[in-house]
């Protein structure tokens, strides 16, 4: 992952510059207008994309929509996410993107963006006000969750390895295993 603070005009970035940004299959996103530049993501991480993504779409109320990447949450002009899954209200999103929090972001975990994911995205969607936050990390096969404790900041309410069971009551209720998001790559 790459990351620059200063554009090329000399100020920080906004989401106007990613307008600008090369169709490379990489993904820029913007945080209070640094610029984040991950590389595209790999198999393992995929596979865990899409099942996590049906799962959760078949337990999903009819008033919310999960959202795989890429699909911008964009609640201001110098930061843009996209998650690799979200979870947000009908009544939020536009055809274009999210002007709000999601009420669940999901990252996947490469090598290059694990810092960033358990550090400076994880402090973002904090400040953002993302109720729930769930990191997968595709090698040790692991969910880490983060949600808001009683002094309105993430505490870690969940750690679950492999074959354990992770039952989630928010955004709503789902079950599964970390492992089974694997599907055959077990």
């Amino acid at each position: 992952m790459t990351v620059m603070a200063i554009g090329m005009n000399g100020s920080p970035y906004t989401v106007d510059d990613l307008e600008g940004m090369p169709d490379d299959g990489r993904r820029y996103e913007l945080i209070d207008g640094m610029l984040l530049v991950s590389p595209a993501p790999g198999f393992r991480h995929q596979k865990i994309s899409v099942k996590l993504s049906s799962k959760l779409d078949a337990a999903c109320p009819e008033d919310l929509h999960v959202l795989a990447a890429p699909f911008a949450v964009q609640p201001s002009n110098s930061t843009e996410l996209q998650p690799d899954v979200l979870v947000c209200r009908d009544s939020d999103v536009t055809d274009k993107l999210l002007p709000v929090a999601p009420l669940l972001a999901v990252e996947i975990l490469s090598p290059s963006t694990a810092l960033n994911d358990f550090n400076t995205k994880k402090a973002a969607y904090e400040r953002l006000g993302v109720p729930s936050y769930w990191i997968i990390d595709p090698e040790t096969t692991t969910l880490t969750v983060f949600e808001f404790g009683a002094d309105g900041l993430y505490e870690q309410t969940a750690a679950v390895k492999a074959d354990e069971v992770f039952e989630a009551t928010a955004p709503f209720p789902v079950r599964f295993s970390p492992a089974e998001l694997l599907g055959t790559l077990r």
